[in-house]
């Protein structure tokens, strides 16, 4: 059963709640409506010892705070957390000329032990992907 958490921070205490696959209904609006349900328990003080139990994953997003660019710690026992960091206009080069574009840095921390590099950059090649086109998700 695949779980996954994210970093949420109700009263300035940061927590991990579980949306867990066997609670939540398939599809992205499923997963978004569990998100917010959870995001609510949180910020009421409502959480429960089974709310923040058997995460596997977890999502932080440090953009939100202004982060560029940082490495996040897994949260052990989990086997990765992926970070994502504020999106802000950086000079790339596109067709061999230098643009403006809205750019934002990932990281995904993973245990070696549990997961091999070739899968976890090609997981985090598809995050990108999808980011970049989140028609692609629907796909």
């Amino acid at each position: 059963m695949s779980t996954s958490a994210w970093l949420l921070q109700p009263r300035r205490v940061f927590v991990t709640p579980v949306v867990a696959q066997h609670r939540v209904p398939w599809g992205m609006v499923g997963i978004e409506q569990a998100i917010a349900d959870m995001g609510k328990k949180a910020r009421d003080g409502k959480l429960t010892i089974e709310d923040m139990a058997g995460g596997t994953f977890t999502i932080s997003n440090g953009g939100v705070f202004g982060s560029l660019m940082g490495t996040p710690i897994i949260n052990l026992p989990q086997t990765a957390v992926l970070g994502l960091h504020a999106i802000k206009d950086r000079p790339i080069a596109v067709n061999g000329k230098v643009e403006v574009r809205p750019m934002m840095y990932l990281a995904l921390t993973y245990d070696h032990r549990l997961l091999d590099g070739r899968e976890a950059v090609q997981f985090l090649v598809k995050i990108k992907e999808y980011i970049e086109d989140p028609r692609r998700m629907l796909l």
